[in-house]
Formats: C-alpha cells, structure tokens, sequence
C-alpha cells in the first residue's frame, strides 16, 4: 500500500514539475543537467554544504536538525522552511534536487528515482584532502564550482598557516560516550595535521584505554561534544570512569565542539586550530 501511495504521489509530483524522470545524481559521477534552483537537504550532514554552497533562494527546505547546535551552519538555516527526511513530505514540495547523506533511509535514492527527482549524495571523507574532493563534488553537483574551489582555497591557507613543528606531544580524542579512536580516521588526520602524535595507536574507533591510562598519560586531552546535552548522564561508559574523569581536569584539555568535527566538512579546520594553538601554549 505505501508503495502505490508513493507511485502516485510520484507521478502527481512529476506531472506538476512538467518534466521526464532524469537520472539520480551522485556527487561521484552524473550532474544535473541545469543549475538546481528548489533544493532540498534530508540531514544535518547534507544541509552544511547546501547552506555554505548555495543562495537562501535557492533553498526550498533544510532538514529539522539544521539549526541544531551541532550543525554548524545553525545560523545560515534560520528562517529557513524545515522538511522530514520523509518522502512524501520532500516530494510534494516539488524539487529539483534532493541532497543527502543519510537522510530518507537506505532506499530515498530509489524513491526519488522512480519520482523523477535527482539525487546529490553527500560522499564520504577518511583524511583532509578526501575532505576537500567532497567539497569540490558536492559545489560542482550543486552548480557552485567556483564556491567549491574558494572554500577549498581558504582550507589549505588554514591549513598552512597552522605552526606546526617538531614535537613529540601527544593527544588523545574523548568523547561523553567513552569512545576514542587512532590511525585510519579523520580525527587522527585532523591531531597530524595539528602537529599531534595519537596517544591511541590502534586503529578504528574504540573504548578509552583505561588500563594504559592508569600508568601513561597524553600531553593533551582533545575533548569533543562534551558541549553536547543530548548524552545520558545515566548511561554507563569509560567516561564515568574516575581515571578517565581525572584527565579532563590532570592534563592540558582542548575542548573541540561537537559542530567542528561532525559530518567531516571544511569546519574541522576550527578544531585543527585549536588543536595546534593548545599544543603550543603546552609547550
């Protein structure tokens, strides 16, 4: 039944935008075929490029989490109209282009297929320069390459900018939920870039190294979103743990805001910054 529903709000959406079903758009490989001009994000990751990218004009909607404190282009979604990450609501406002990461579920690419509406989605970054390909690819999908480039531009003039220099300090990654993580990530890309060595040196996402922090401690403890209130205080992790509480207040601490380092965009830049500017006042 919901698969009818869909079909015939789809061709009802199809026939008002007076267009042929297009090819759905991926970041990596097809564009549209004229400038998008009624744009869509389903999810906060989404709605940073389109805010950054795009004229308020050419926004038709941005997810509910586009103002959330963890969305750091929070302030370029006020006023803005907020759509569900929900089929039906998105189509019936007729785009031309639906952004996404995650938003509308592992199948929205298909829904909006079959509804004739193209598809960006938001590709995925592991270092800083896949960072700055995702910016080049979502300006070029959005139609502002030149905007791309700018962004791109100011990145690497951050990025050199950042006084690194010869150390053997190290940092170490928390979060409220007990989680650290080493090689193979952005954050172990972002503490590099920083002029940091990674106290974690095994790789993936992990727990907090309780018993290594029993008898070694990092130089500096780089926190993030424990400016977050959306954690349960009740909920056990490594954090409630005293030798993990006890860093935060024993060891140099940078805090890095949850908006810096979520959805991997040129906004790490703030949290490289301040990583680099607390290995320096450390030194």
């Amino acid at each position: 039944m919901l698969a009818g529903r869909f079909t015939l709000l789809a061709a009802a959406v199809a026939h008002l935008a007076g267009c042929s079903a297009p090819a759905a758009v991926d970041a990596r490989a097809a564009r549209p075929a004229s400038r998008p001009m009624r744009i869509i994000s389903l999810d906060f990751c989404a709605d940073q490029y389109v805010l950054k990218l795009v004229d308020r004009d050419r926004i038709l909607a941005v997810s509910p989490d586009a103002d959330a404190d963890f969305s750091y282009m929070r302030d370029s979604a006020a006023g803005l109209r907020k759509v569900r990450p929900v089929a039906e609501d998105a189509l019936i406002l007729a785009p031309d282009l639906v952004v996404r990461s995650y938003g509308g579920g592992p199948k929205a690419a298909a829904f909006f297929e079959q509804a004739g509406v193209p598809v960006l989605n938001l590709g995925w970054a592991a270092d800083i320069e896949a960072v700055k390909d995702v910016i080049l690819e979502m300006a070029e999908g959005l139609g502002e390459p030149a905007r791309g480039h700018a962004v791109v531009a100011e990145m690497n003039e951050r990025l050199a900018a950042v006084k690194t220099k010869p150390s053997n300090q190290s940092a170490l990654y928390m979060t409220p939920a007990g989680a650290t993580t080493g090689p193979g990530s952005l954050v172990h890309e972002m503490l590099r870039a920083a002029g940091l060595e990674n106290f974690q040196a095994a790789p993936g996402w992990r727990s907090i190294p309780l018993e290594r922090l029993a008898y070694e401690q990092p130089d500096i403890i780089a926190a993030a979103f424990f400016d977050a209130r959306t954690n349960n205080r009740h909920a056990w992790s490594a954090m409630r743990h005293p030798i993990a509480r006890a860093q935060l207040t024993a060891r140099p601490t940078v805090s890095l805001h949850g908006a810096w380092t979520a959805c991997s965009g040129w906004y790490l830049m703030d949290a490289v910054e301040a990583l680099a500017a607390g290995a320096s006042n450390d030194s």
